[in-house]
């Protein structure tokens, strides 16, 4: 079997069929019907990612991401109401990798696991060498971060995200090729993700020795880390 996936959302038909598809497709899954159950299985199975529907009685999407994220890195991708930006800020803020409005396809849900897998995996093409960019270094292939010696735990969302800034120290780059070469995605109209994923980033990171926040917002044409 391929990658385990896990899906908690209480919509049974259609967990079902995104079920059946992801086993066709070559994946091992596991569907859970609420939040607790999900919380639990979560973090004791060895899961490759967690779809998780925000609208769940008892226990929400919210607070099963809040739960799994405090105790494990793993990849979360969160099912959200089409036009709740509330919800999806608040995932985001709490460290989901990405969202997918419902209703939603089977064959839209899977490209975005794809996507995700594909950079929170180890199977990076690039060099596995340090990357240094002033107190900051990144190892492309173990995944690590570390500022002035001290490691920073990024989701793997965040991670590629600041590679890609990192490879492009000093330099301008815009949403586009943010989302394009970090989340594996065009950028979609009116998606603030990268926007707080970005905030993230820069909490984690801390300031740069001047005061400044070490990753720079151009407005209007993207973000730029800086040289310090």
């Amino acid at each position: 079997m391929g990658e385990k996936i896990l899906l908690i959302d209480d919509d049974v038909e259609l967990i079902g069929m995104i079920r059946d598809y992801l086993t066709q497709e070559g994946f091992e899954v596991t569907t859970i019907h609420n939040g607790e159950t999900g919380v639990q299985e979560a973090l004791a199975g060895s899961y490759a990612i967690a779809v998780v529907d925000v609208m769940m009685p008892g226990i929400n999407g919210i607070e099963v991401l809040r739960r799994v994220r405090s105790a494990s890195d793993m990849p979360i991708l969160m099912l959200t109401a089409r036009g709740d930006d509330t919800d999806r800020i608040v995932g985001l803020e709490l460290g989901a990798d990405d969202y997918v409005p419902k209703p939603c396809t089977a064959r839209e849900l899977t490209a975005r696991i794809r996507a995700i897998l594909k950079r929170s995996g180890d199977k990076v093409e690039s060099s596995s060498r340090e990357i240094k960019v002033g107190t900051l270094s990144l190892w492309p292939e173990k995944r690590m971060v570390e500022r002035a010696g001290s490691p920073i735990e990024l989701t793997s969302t965040e991670f590629g995200l600041l590679e890609v800034l990192v490879r492009n120290a000093g330099q301008i780059v815009s949403k586009e090729e943010l989302s394009q070469h970090a989340m594996g995605r065009p950028l979609m109209r009116f998606d603030r993700s990268i926007d707080m994923h970005m905030c993230n980033i820069r909490q984690k990171l801390g300031e740069a020795s001047d005061g400044r926040p070490c990753i720079q917002t151009v407005i209007r044409k993207g973000y730029m880390l800086i040289k310090e």
